[in-house]
């Protein structure tokens, strides 16, 4: 891997993650650190913007195209973080909506 994956720039996601990969809870510190050592490599395999040089960049690239299982860590971390950001945001609301009523039951009242 020396020389697969080289960058000079950190990545960062102030989108998704503005106070850090570590800091959100969905890496471990392992992962955190991967990220944002090699992410900018990572992204620029994965968006076309780089060229694979190396065998390993080359099965990287496959596995960003779903052509294979990710098998070293550099690319479960990748497939985990794609995953993380693309799945859309779930909610939550305190209110359950109104409340269904069933037709078959009649609430009239027939006592005269």
């Amino acid at each position: 891997m020396a020389d697969s994956f080289i960058t000079t720039n950190r990545f960062f996601d102030n989108k998704h993650y503005p106070r850090g990969f570590s800091r959100h809870g969905d890496f471990t510190i392992k992962e955190a650190q991967l990220l944002e050592r090699l992410g900018q490599a990572f992204n620029e395999l994965d968006t076309g913007k780089r060229a694979p040089q190396t065998e390993e960049e080359k099965l990287f690239v496959a596995v960003c195209r779903g052509e294979r299982e990710p098998a070293t860590p550099e690319e479960k971390v990748w497939t985990k973080y794609s995953s993380r950001i693309n799945r859309p945001k779930r909610f939550h609301t305190l209110s359950g909506g109104k409340p269904q009523i069933d037709p078959s039951e009649d609430y009239t009242d027939t006592d005269d």
